[in-house]
């Protein structure tokens, strides 16, 4: 191996346990302050969850990978394995920056009808809908939708199956991009209305007021 070649694996090596030290701190944090114990840090604690995964079960196996110029020499259970946590943690965390997004468009927007209580059954909620949709995603390939492993070439990739590509890139990704785009955008809309709401409703004082003012400040 060449110097250059040394230099990129000990980088991606000490990427990835950056990656894992980084979330498993942010979930210490989350666990031990108690003024984490709260929405949107069950989100956060999601997310950190799903990186914390990737740094722990697809990225030393990516390295190894790498390190056999992209040859699978690890048999199909394991490329299985790697394939499906791969796909499982990447949609999970790329779903819970879009359910963080939506709790911050309705703690703006709802603020008196979303309440605590109602903000905490909602997080649960789009927490499980989330691991649900990516364990569909990522799970499929493992029920007969296309094949990850071939044992003539040493391949281990995501599904090449036409079909299983449009629905993983569809659901991983255009459409959460979509949904945070879209609530992005109106909450820069309900700001930006605020913001003029509270310019229109300020107080100018009248100007017979600033004269006598400015009269009583005369020195004699």
């Amino acid at each position: 191996m060449s110097v250059f070649s040394v230099l990129i694996l000990t980088l991606l090596a000490m990427l990835v346990i950056a990656t894992f030290l980084w979330n498993v701190l942010v979930l210490v944090t989350i666990l031990r302050v108690r003024t984490f114990h709260r929405v949107p840090h069950n989100l956060v604690a999601s997310m950190a969850i799903s990186d914390v995964m990737v740094a722990a079960l697809v990225m030393p196996l990516s390295l190894v990978h790498e390190l056999n110029n992209r040859h699978w020499r690890l048999g199909r259970v394991l490329c299985h394995i790697w394939i499906s946590f791969d796909v499982l943690c990447c949609t999970a965390s790329i779903w819970n920056v879009t359910a963080i997004a939506l709790d911050r468009y309705w703690s703006i927007t709802r603020h008196l009808e979303y309440t605590l209580k109602t903000r905490k059954r909602i997080s649960n909620f789009m927490i499980l809908l989330t691991w649900l949709l990516s364990a569909v995603i990522s799970l499929s390939p493992l029920f007969g939708w296309g094949e990850t492993y071939s044992e003539i070439t040493e391949k281990c990739q995501v599904s090449q199956e036409p079909s299983y590509t449009i629905f993983s890139t569809f659901g991983a990704f255009y459409l959460p991009l979509c949904v945070v785009l879209f609530v992005y955008w109106k909450i820069y809309k309900a700001a930006k209305f605020r913001i003029g709401s509270k310019k229109t409703n300020t107080i100018t004082p009248m100007p017979e007021v600033i004269e006598v003012r400015f009269i009583f400040m005369i020195p004699y």
